[in-house]
């Protein structure tokens, strides 16, 4: 077996895999992989430039939503070219350097996805809650501080994980289970201090995304009780229905991550096509149902896209239909 360190050795690399056992059907299997590739990619772009192009959505909840948006279509493009590389080519070899940019890519958007996620929470705590401070609190100047803080947490978060990566060594030529290199299935061939790496990452990853989640649920047991306390049910139903997307983003996110890192951790003898299901339900059911919940559910959102397809076509008679495709 060869053993590398990954600061000195340039000829390291890992072999990806993408469903174990199909290896002959990879074409088929990559047809609704694709699908759902281009509806992540289309529907989040949609929405983030009809955002920053309609005036009336610039408001925090929409800030929060375009933030969102690119959250989704980062880890789409991060994971895109080798998930497709390994469906289409049968390209597994990733050398380590390219590993550890896709790793580190993956998790700063997925980190950052949660942080929005705890954002849009707050924001609907202060809509229901505290409906009369909400414009003087949540200013564009706010949305920008949270921003702020976001890109600082995730920056120094991701700089201390890969500096501490990069002080390893690594077991050369081995085969992940996954199309993408991901922290917990990479560590686990560490040949310096493997189970304390391993931990080390699940005590981080455990403490971030449930800090943020705890922050999510006492948000929304405070945005209950005060649901509750209103007298009209017809209020108290617009109440809760103002709060279904973020409710569905938070389930579609934390569900597949959760499930992911802790078979990785805790149950290693869980069969690998099991890996390779979760894998891509946590690759790509957030982008992909993100920006249909929110367009489904959103009235605001879905009269500014069309109002912005109306207003292209007028604009272009003879290619009306041509433009409707793509605007």
């Amino acid at each position: 077996m060869v053993i590398f360190n990954n600061t000195t050795s340039s000829s390291s690399h890992f072999l990806l895999t993408a469903l174990p056992g199909l290896e002959l059907v990879h074409v088929w299997i990559s047809i609704p992989v694709c699908c759902l590739y281009i509806i992540a990619l289309l529907g989040n772009s949609m929405i983030l430039f009809v955002i920053i192009v309609e005036q009336s959505l610039h408001k925090p909840m929409y800030y929060f939503l375009s933030m969102l948006s690119a959250a989704d279509l980062g880890l789409t493009i991060s994971t895109l070219p080798t998930v497709l590389g390994v469906l289409w080519f049968h390209a597994r070899e990733i050398s380590f350097n390219v590993c550890l940019i896709q790793m580190m890519f993956v998790h700063a958007f997925s980190f950052f996805e949660s942080s929005v996620l705890v954002a849009m929470a707050f924001d609907r705590f202060m809509a229901i809650c505290n409906p009369l401070k909400y414009a003087t609190v949540l200013t564009d100047m706010m949305i920008m501080v949270i921003g702020l803080v976001i890109c600082i947490r995730l920056v120094i978060i991701i700089f201390s994980m890969s500096l501490f990566l990069k002080s390893l060594s690594f077991h050369g030529a081995q085969e992940l289970s996954h199309p993408f290199c991901y922290h917990p299935d990479v560590i686990k061939y560490s040949y310096s201090n493997a189970w304390i790496s391993n931990y080390i990452g699940m005590f981080l990853q455990l403490y971030l995304s449930g800090t943020d989640l705890s922050f999510i649920l006492f948000s929304y047991v405070l945005i209950l009780r005060t649901v509750l306390s209103i007298a009209a049910p017809k209020k108290q139903q617009k109440a809760l229905g103002t709060c279904v997307c973020h409710l569905c983003a938070v389930t579609v996110f934390y569900m597949p991550m959760i499930s992911l890192s802790v078979t990785h951790r805790l149950l290693n003898s869980t069969s690998r096509i099991v890996y390779s299901i979760l894998a891509n339900i946590y690759l790509l059911l957030p982008p992909v149902l993100n920006p249909i919940i929110y367009s489904l559910k959103t009235k605001t959102i879905r009269e500014a896209m069309l109002q912005l397809l109306q207003s292209k076509g007028s604009r272009h008679p003879n290619v009306r239909s041509l433009r409707g495709r793509w605007d």
